[in-house]
């Protein structure tokens, strides 16, 4: 029995399947080491813009600048992104809803559902594939051509300089685009309503009124905060560790966006998990 297990073992098949075995545990330990390598790079730079944001050192003009270009030129596609996302939700609830005969509470329900998920999300998604790309491939581009490198030999800290602004600027501009957002949904929604189910605008935004409180606003803002701490800091990330020429580049941006949009749907599920439990 001894001579059967061990020819067994020292058969060519054994010996394949514990090579497989020890590659795909290899390729699991070397997955989980980047993963959490990664974790404890984006900790530490968002560590480091805290602490220079608190002792305010804060390049105020750059930080103008920012929100113009990674704010005020996202404005149209975050709007029409919520305009017809409102009135393609609007479309398929108002004529089911006026059939059901409770029509009146349209207003509410696509409020409802612009105010707490759609208006901060869909705003965070549509400025991660715009800003977080743009973010990455700036940086990256600076990092291979040696720029970091170069500020720090000039005794500047590349996060003063080039994190600490973008993070501020889009920390003010995406909880702006998230209100506008809100606002154009609800008329879009309450435009569709009215065209294909008849339902008047009083009675529309009365029922908006009566679901929609003050608080469910400010709780879709403070969604909107942590998306931009998440795109900032993703996008800044992986351009300051960009390696591989004009190549790297591109999969630094490629990598940023993905990796951003995947936090940001994690992130607002348990947000709305812990913000509305009790709702």
């Amino acid at each position: 029995m001894a001579q059967v297990l061990r020819e067994v073992e020292e058969s060519p098949t054994a010996q394949a399947v514990e090579r497989v075995s020890v590659g795909a545990l290899a390729s699991v330990g070397r997955k989980v080491s980047d993963m959490l390598e990664y974790a404890g790079g984006l900790t530490m730079l968002m560590w480091e813009t805290v602490k220079t944001i608190f002792r305010l050192r804060i390049r105020f003009a750059e930080t103008l600048n920012q929100c113009y270009l990674l704010g005020y030129q996202s404005l149209i596609i975050v709007l029409l992104t919520s305009l017809f996302t409102g009135m393609v939700f609007s479309l398929e609830s108002a004529v089911q809803a006026v059939q059901y005969g409770f029509g009146s509470f349209v207003g509410g329900i696509v409020s409802y559902t612009v105010v707490r998920e759609l208006g901060p999300m869909l705003s965070a998604v549509v400025v991660a594939g715009r800003a977080c790309a743009a973010i990455a491939a700036e940086l990256g581009s600076m990092e291979v051509t040696e720029q970091i490198e170069a500020l720090k030999s000039l005794g500047l800290a590349p996060v003063r300089f080039l994190v600490v602004p973008r993070l501020l600027a889009l920390m003010i501009m995406l909880p702006l685009l998230t209100v506008f957002a809100d606002v154009i949904g609800v008329y879009g929604g309450q435009w569709i309503a009215h065209a294909q189910a008849h339902i008047g605008t009083e009675d529309f935004m009365a029922s908006a009124r009566q679901t929609v409180g003050f608080e469910d606003v400010v709780k879709g803002l403070f969604k909107a905060l942590v998306f931009a701490v998440i795109i900032v800091m993703i996008g800044s990330y992986q351009g300051l560790t960009t390696k591989g020429g004009a190549a790297g580049v591109g999969k630094s941006a490629t990598s940023a966006v993905v990796t951003c949009i995947i936090l940001i749907f994690i992130l607002n599920f348990v947000m709305s998990y812990f913000l509305y439990a009790g709702a």
